[in-house]
């Protein structure tokens, strides 16, 4: 392979992972909180009360902790995607924090760890020896780190994972569809899909897939779920994951086929390119699955032309969509992100980063001057109902998600955005929760525990 297409393939990779890349202007370089010159009225978020708040600690209880800051990292890729969702979310929520107080007096400080794409290793070393927590990031290559942060006992708690060995791994609190660890987390929309909304498709359901060992694991895992759930899977292809010139060929052979759902895995971009040679061919699916990270106007702007033919439909895995109109908190992070970024667009990477600072900080505020990393981190997983302020389905931190009921909330693309579909929601009026993950039989491997690396949990202070 050529470098640039090496360096292309890498691309689509890392944004498969955290959606389409924009440049904000932002240069990738330290974020720190404060931005905010007028002073919040409090650190309520949502339902949740004292989140951030003044106090008079003063220890240096830890390594990144003084009497007055709290040295907190974030990885992220954004130095090869641009993609800036984890930076902006970082960058709002320090900013409202610490101009509510922040963690009992005690300002964040977000030290901004770009491993861009490939310096996973390099980032987890620095942060090993700098900072207190990992918090609302993620790296579409982050199964290169997870054993030198166990080594290093730093816990994090990230808005998403991509790899298995660090899906579900020591030391990780993490919620949603990436942090499933074993069973298939979007088993609930996959049955109301092929057994609710529309049965005719269950016998034809078509799958593409990026040619790159994160999406075809992807594929194999919802292929055994699918094929476990009585779906008949009528086509499935690879696609090179730098993309193609010409889409022609896999409509034609979806067309020829009968799909009458498909399931994408990979840039979203490219797939709105897919449905504009279906439309083009007079050819509409029943269904076509976007997956969350299409969550966003640049893919609403990529698929435009289609948007009236193709439907195009994601499960928000449980997190409030942003026309939840009977959500304080979505309201709320809303005008936090119209004060301190303006301009920046809340995606689904947004929403899932802000939920991790907000555990992280409701956590570490509990500690008081006494601020550790097992005080944080074993403070979070007390939480048995926790909704991020309503922000999330409730979750009980305190067990594995692989061992407990989900839910899922559906949105449809549509001209006028993003919107909720009807799917008889049963919780909040957003969510349905209730189904049962399906548990894999196959190895898809396991994630990295603490005996890995020759610690355990004792080791934690």
């Amino acid at each position: 392979m050529r470098p640039q297409r090496i360096v292309v393939a890498l691309m689509a990779i890392a944004l498969l992972v955290a959606g389409c890349g924009r440049d904000s202007g932002s240069t990738g370089t330290e974020e720190t909180g404060g931005g905010g010159s007028t002073p919040a009225a409090s650190g309520n978020f949502g339902d949740l009360t004292g989140v951030c708040k003044p106090g008079n600690a003063k220890s240096a209880s830890a390594q990144g902790v003084t009497g007055s800051e709290i040295e907190v990292g974030l990885v992220s890729d954004i130095g090869f995607t641009k993609n800036p969702d984890f930076v902006d979310a970082a960058k709002v929520f320090t900013s409202w924090c610490n101009a509510a107080g922040g963690i009992n007096g005690r300002k964040i400080v977000t030290n901004l760890r770009d491993t861009k794409l490939t310096e996973v290793r390099q980032r987890m070393l620095e942060s090993c020896r700098e900072d207190f927590f990992l918090v609302g990031g993620g790296a579409a290559l982050d199964g290169l780190g997870v054993k030198d942060r166990l080594g290093c006992l730093l816990p994090e708690f990230p808005a998403q994972v991509a790899q298995t060995a660090n899906t579900g791994s020591d030391l990780q609190l993490s919620y949603g569809s990436s942090a499933a660890e074993g069973v298939n987390p979007y088993s609930g929309f996959q049955d109301w899909l092929i057994n609710e909304a529309y049965p005719g498709s269950k016998g034809s359901v078509g799958m593409i897939t990026g040619d790159s060992p994160i999406t075809k694991v992807m594929g194999d895992k919802m292929t055994e779920s699918l094929t476990a759930a009585g779906a008949t899977i009528s086509y499935s292809d690879l696609y090179p994951i730098a993309g193609v010139s010409d889409w022609t060929p896999y409509a034609q052979a979806i067309k020829a086929k009968g799909v009458k759902g498909l399931i994408y895995f990979g840039d979203f971009r490219y797939l709105a390119k897919l449905e504009d040679t279906l439309t083009s061919m007079n050819y509409k699916l029943d269904w076509i699955d976007a997956n969350a990270n299409s969550y966003n106007q640049t893919f609403l702007d990529g698929a435009k032309s289609s948007l009236g033919t193709q439907n195009n439909v994601l499960d928000m895995s449980g997190t409030a969509p942003l026309d939840a109109a009977n959500v304080p908190a979505i309201k709320q992070l809303k005008d936090l992100f119209g004060q301190y970024a303006p301009g920046s667009p809340i995606t689904f990477q947004v929403l899932r980063a802000f939920q991790s600072w907000l555990l992280f900080a409701k956590s570490a505020t509990s500690c008081g001057d006494d601020l550790t990393r097992a005080c944080v981190y074993n403070a979070a997983k007390k939480e048995t109902a926790w909704t991020g302020g309503g922000l999330q389905a409730p979750l009980d931190l305190s067990r594995p998600q692989s061992e407990q009921t989900r839910c899922f909330n559906v949105q449809q693309a549509t001209p006028a955005g993003w919107q909720t579909t009807n799917f008889t929601p049963n919780t909040n009026g957003i969510f349905r929760c209730g189904f049962t993950a399906y548990k894999y039989t196959q190895d898809f491997g396991k994630a990295t525990t603490l005996a890995d690396v020759g610690k355990s949990i004792d080791d934690l202070k």
